[in-house]
C-alpha cells in the first residue's frame, strides 16, 4: 500500500566538496551521492559554483535517473554541495528536492540530514522576520535561519569579536564563541568585511545563533559565495558527519570532502580526517588550512553525546565508521 509518510527515522545523504581551482567538483559530488544512494531514494540534488554563480539541479528520482550527462556538464565549478532525500518533513514534491538557496545575504545554498523538533516555532519567527518559504521542508527554515544570522552581523559592524546573545528556554543553549579556532588563535573581527565574503567570525557567531535556537538531531553542509564550504552538527551529535581530504590530480593541494558516513569518502580515495564533532562548525576555504571551532567551549558542562542508533544497525553502509 501507498504510504503518506516514511516509516521510522528520518535519513538523507549530504555531501560537500571542495576541490583544486582548476578541477571539476561534479564528479566527486556524483559519485559520492551513489555511495550515499541507501540513504535516500526519493530526490537527489547538487548545486555548485562557478564564478560567483550557483548552477543547481535537483529533481525527484534516484541519483542516476536524475543526472544525465547534459546535466552534469552544466554542472560547473570547483566547489560544491549535494543531497540525496528521503522524506521526513514536507511533501514528495520536487519542490522539496535540495539543495536549497537564497540570494541574500551573498548567496548561501545548505543541504540537511536530519528533523526539528521546534519548527512550527522557527516557522513563526521567520515570518515575523518577514522571510517567506517556499515548501515544508525543515532545510529550507535552517537556511533561512542562517541567512538571518550572518545578515545580523553584517548590519552590526561596530561589533567587535562577539556579540550579545539572549538566553535560550532549549536545551544546550550555545554561549557566544569566543571567535578562535581549535588552536586558539584569534579570528578577525566582525566588520573586516572585504566585499567578496564573510569573515570566518561572522560564519561562526552566525553558525553559533543558529545552534542556539534550532533543537533536534541535524549535520548541515553549506556553500557561500565568495567564501567556502561550511558544515556543523547539532550539539548531540545525532547525526553523523564525517570529513576528509586527497591530494589534487598531478598537483600536492588538498582536496576536501564532507559526507554523512565515511564509506562515501573511502570510495573516492578521500583520507579520512574524523568526525565533525557534537556542537561543532567545520571551515573550508580554498587556499587555507581547515578550522574546527567549538561553538559550545563556553557551556558550563559538556553535553552528552547521543547518536542515533539506527545509524549503526540499519541506516550505514557496513564500511562505514561513525564517530
Amino acid at each position: 500500500r501507498t504510504l503518506s509518510k516514511p516509516l521510522g527515522p528520518p535519513m538523507c545523504g549530504i555531501v560537500g566538496v571542495l576541490c583544486a581551482d582548476d578541477s571539476s567538483a561534479v564528479g566527486p559530488l556524483y559519485e559520492a551521492l551513489l555511495a550515499l544512494q541507501h540513504r535516500g531514494q526519493d530526490a537527489a540534488g547538487i548545486i555548485t559554483e562557478d564564478a560567483g554563480r550557483f548552477c543547481l539541479h535537483k529533481d525527484n528520482g534516484m541519483v542516476r535517473d536524475v543526472f544525465g550527462p547534459a546535466q552534469l556538464t552544466n554542472l560547473r565549478g570547483s566547489i560544491g554541495i549535494g543531497h540525496v532525500r528521503y522524506p521526513t518533513a514536507g511533501s514528495s514534491s520536487c519542490a522539496e528536492a535540495q539543495p536549497f538557496y537564497v540570494n541574500s545575504p551573498y548567496g548561501i545554498t545548505l543541504a540537511h540530514n536530519g528533523n526539528l523538533v521546534d519548527l512550527p516555532t522557527l516557522k513563526r519567527d521567520l515570518e515575523r522576520e518577514f522571510r517567506h518559504l517556499n515548501t515544508g521542508s525543515d532545510s529550507e527554515v535552517l537556511l533561512n535561519l542562517l541567512a538571518i544570522e550572518l545578515f545580523s552581523n553584517l548590519s552590526s559592524p561596530s561589533h567587535e569579536g562577539t556579540r550579545s546573545v539572549s538566553p535560550s528556554s532549549g536545551a544546550g543553549a550555545a554561549p557566544a564563541p569566543d571567535c578562535v579556532d581549535a588552536a586558539g588563535r584569534k579570528l578577525e573581527s566582525l566588520s573586516a568585511f572585504d566585499g567578496k565574503g564573510p569573515t570566518d567570525a561572522q560564519v561562526i557567531l552566525a553558525v553559533n545563533e543558529l545552534l542556539r535556537r534550532c533543537s533536534g538531531g541535524y549535520a548541515c553542509v553549506s556553500m557561500i559565495i565568495g567564501y567556502g564550504l561550511l558544515a556543523f552538527r547539532d550539539p548531540h551529535g545525532i547525526r553523523p558527519l564525517s570529513y576528509g581530504r586527497r591530494l589534487a590530480e598531478g598537483s600536492t593541494e588538498h582536496e576536501y570532502m564532507v559526507a554523512s558516513e565515511s564509506g562515501a569518502l573511502n570510495a573516492l580515495g578521500f583520507e579520512l580526517l574524523g568526525d565533525v564533532p557534537p556542537g561543532h562548525l567545520l571551515l573550508l576555504r580554498r587556499g587555507k588550512e581547515p578550522r574546527m571551532h567549538n561553538c559550545f567551549a563556553s557551556a558550563a558542562a559538556p553535553l552528552a553525546h547521543a547518536p542515533c542508533v539506527f545509524e549503526y544497525v540499519y541506516f550505514a553502509r557496513p564500511d562505514s565508521v561513525i564517530d
